[in-house]
């Protein structure tokens, strides 16, 4: 353990000495809100290095993701509400508090017991505290497509559920028929909403399908990321410009990268 805590440590000591009175003028400027768009994107690149199986790009990724956190207690001390021990604690009494079957009494012998404890104590501390909704702990910052999971999981287990798949691609069929309607009426604002509620039920069938959204929609992305840069070598090849070439010459080079791809 105290080989792990020296380099934390001093990733400690030099946040602190860049935040000091003769720190990094850049640092010295940031607030929590300044450092929003970095934490982003550090999770972000995290993930990238997860895809990636890449094991040093995720070391160097995974500290970059510490940083942030280091850099938000740093300015939380700065302000006197609270420090980076402090932020530590209180993950440990959580982890603690919530896996009674491994530091309590507790029996748990599945990953569904586990989660079926994990969700009561987690009931339980909602109530001694100001939160009223079962939907209150998911962020309203995060991502569209991993909050329509949430929400839908966090309904569910309270029984507002369809008991299988059928119900979910009934609904499906009916945003698309009312998609085509919004189409037809050519108003923005509803077109907006009815493909919202769509895509809200796309993403309940693969919470029931056991899919999480987000990943799918992600791998589809590098997919297509993949194809295209495919595509557009076969472009340059052709010593022309994208937009100078027909829909078909760009249609047969998409289908020999999926070729390529073997997807």
């Amino acid at each position: 353990m105290q080989n792990i805590q020296k380099p934390f440590d001093r990733l400690v000591e030099i946040m602190s000495r860049l935040r000091g009175p003769s720190g990094c003028p850049w640092d010295l400027e940031q607030t929590h809100e300044s450092l929003i768009c970095y934490l982003i994107e550090e999770s972000y690149e995290v993930i990238d290095a997860i895809h990636a199986q890449d094991p040093e790009q995720l070391k160097e990724e995974l500290g970059d993701l510490i940083l942030q956190v280091v850099f938000h207690a740093q300015l939380a001390k700065d302000e006197k509400k609270f420090n980076i021990d402090q932020v530590i604690d209180t993950i440990c009494e959580k982890l603690v508090r919530r896996h009674p079957h491994i530091f309590g009494s507790v029996q748990a012998k599945t990953a569904k017991d586990v989660v079926k404890n994990w969700d009561a104590i987690k009931a339980n501390e909602k109530k001694q505290g100001k939160e009223t909704s079962i939907l209150s702990s998911i962020p309203k910052s995060a991502p569209a497509l991993f909050q329509s999971f949430e929400l839908s999981q966090k309904a569910a287990k309270e029984g507002f559920d369809w008991p299988d798949t059928t119900g979910v691609m009934e609904k499906i069929q009916e945003e698309i028929n009312e998609f085509k309607e919004a189409l037809q009426k050519k108003s923005k604002e509803h077109i907006e909403a009815e493909a919202g509620d769509l895509l809200f039920s796309i993403s309940n069938l693969l919470r029931h399908l056991g899919i999480q959204p987000e990943l799918a929609l992600s791998i589809s992305n590098q997919k297509f990321r993949k194809r295209f840069l495919i595509l557009e070598n076969k472009v340059q090849k052709t010593g022309k410009k994208m937009k100078e070439l027909k829909l078909n010459e760009l249609e047969k080079f998409w289908q020999e990268a999926k070729q390529e791809l073997g997807s």
